[in-house]
């Protein structure tokens, strides 16, 4: 019997109602800014489309827009102002940013309290500890529709694939928080595939279309696909969802899975950041 499909767009629309309610009761708009550096088409299109959500949820969402030849000194203090602008919860710095900029820089330049991405080195450090307040939107996503599922994750094995600072380490933090038992795999992984094939969860987040086969699934598993690739000129996941979906008992979909969830989730840490700053 084929997976089941985890809607990402219902758990998304979930999530929403909740920062609705949650809005309903703050005798204040939370703030949202979303910082733009240069025309890059996608970071266009997604700063917009979290600045419009943003709005339609009932937040303050503004876009700043800055030019590609911006220099380093005034993108910091830009970052700086919005630090002190009280009326400001939440501050996105949209990557990639121009090869002048250091992102490391900007990002540790954020209000730790205001870094709705999640990405500040205190917000990093505290996850790791167990102890998170603003998690990573992506990963704070991807536990999400793992939840829906109803699966219980406690005594699980996972295999993250893929070890980045933006979705891999973070996913595996959060699911070693809920007791799995987590083995993180990446390029230098001896025998994965056979590593991956004892998981009952697979997070797939590696950037390689199609490279999670059915060969590499154990039956049953949930599989989670993170990835958004361009192959043939359509959206293709890191998992041969076709395949691998004979095998799963839950799969999300490209599009329509994980995608939903990252803007949903950056809403819930805006409404977080404002609750917990002005109480």
């Amino acid at each position: 019997m084929p997976a089941q499909i985890i809607d990402g767009k219902a758990v998304a629309a979930a999530v929403e109602q909740e920062v609705r309610a949650d809005l309903a009761k703050l005798p204040y708009k939370p703030g949202l800014v979303a910082v733009r550096v240069g025309n890059d088409p996608a970071s266009e299109v997604y700063v917009r489309n979290k600045a419009r959500k943003a709005k339609e949820l009932g937040l303050h969402g503004t876009e700043l827009v800055f030019d590609a030849l911006m220099r380093e000194d005034d993108l910091l203090s830009e970052i700086r102002q919005l630090n002190r602008d009280n009326n400001v919860d939440g501050i996105l710095v949209q990557l990639p940013l121009p090869k002048q900029i250091d992102p490391k820089k900007v990002i540790d330049a954020i209000d730790p309290a205001k870094d709705v991405d999640g990405f500040h080195p205190i917000n990093v450090g505290l996850l790791h500890l167990g102890r998170p307040t603003l998690v990573p939107c992506t990963p704070a996503g991807v536990m999400r529709l793992i939840g829906s599922t109803g699966v219980e994750i406690a005594g699980k094995r996972a295999a993250v694939i893929g070890r980045s600072d933006i979705v891999g380490k973070p996913v595996a933090a959060l699911l070693l928080r809920e007791n799995a038992t987590v083995t993180i795999c990446h390029s230098r992984t001896r025998d994965l595939p056979g590593i991956v094939r004892e998981a009952d969860i697979v997070v797939a987040a590696i950037g390689k279309p199609r490279f999670v086969t059915a060969e590499m699934i154990k039956r049953d598993a949930i599989v989670i696909d993170v990835g958004i690739n361009r192959l043939d000129g359509k959206l293709a996941g890191d998992v041969d969802f076709d395949r691998v979906r004979e095998v799963a008992s839950w799969i999300t979909p490209v599009p329509g899975g994980v995608g939903p969830m990252t803007i949903a989730m950056l809403m819930k840490n805006t409404v977080t950041a404002a609750q917990k700053r002005r109480g």
